[in-house]
């Protein structure tokens, strides 16, 4: 399974962006997807996760009410709305995996929960 990142780009701050990541084959419905980022000289940094079955989500409290992760899982697919973007979100964001088993039962809230990673794409919000 290959993920791929798409969505990011240069926007002021109070703009929004939605980026969303594809996975290329395999049971993507089975696994809990997650989003994370890495600013320059920071350490990378779960921002928001989402269940297999949509049913359970978790957001970085930095994050909480501006950004929302949502996935269509007939399509492969895992989104990250963001909204009221600042320049401290400025940052590579990675779509993530949880490969340690399918169907698990319990949303993992630390990066290292997400062993799969696709290509990064660049968001940076400008002041």
């Amino acid at each position: 399974v290959q993920l791929q990142a798409f969505g990011g780009g240069l926007v002021q701050a109070g703009g929004s962006l939605r980026l969303s990541c594809g996975a290329s084959r395999g049971t993507f419905s089975a696994y809990n997807m997650g989003w994370v980022r890495q600013a320059p000289g920071n350490d990378r940094e779960l921002v928001a996760c989402i269940s297999w079955n949509i049913d359970g989500t978790y957001y970085v409290d930095s994050v909480k009410g501006r950004f929302t992760i949502s996935r269509d899982n007939t399509k492969g697919t895992v989104y990250l709305q963001m909204n009221s973007l600042t320049p401290e979100d400025t940052a590579v964001y990675y779509c993530a995996q949880d490969t340690s088993r399918p169907y698990r039962p319990r949303l993992g809230t630390s990066g290292n929960d997400y062993d799969r990673w696709g290509q990064g794409t660049q968001v940076t919000v400008s002041s």
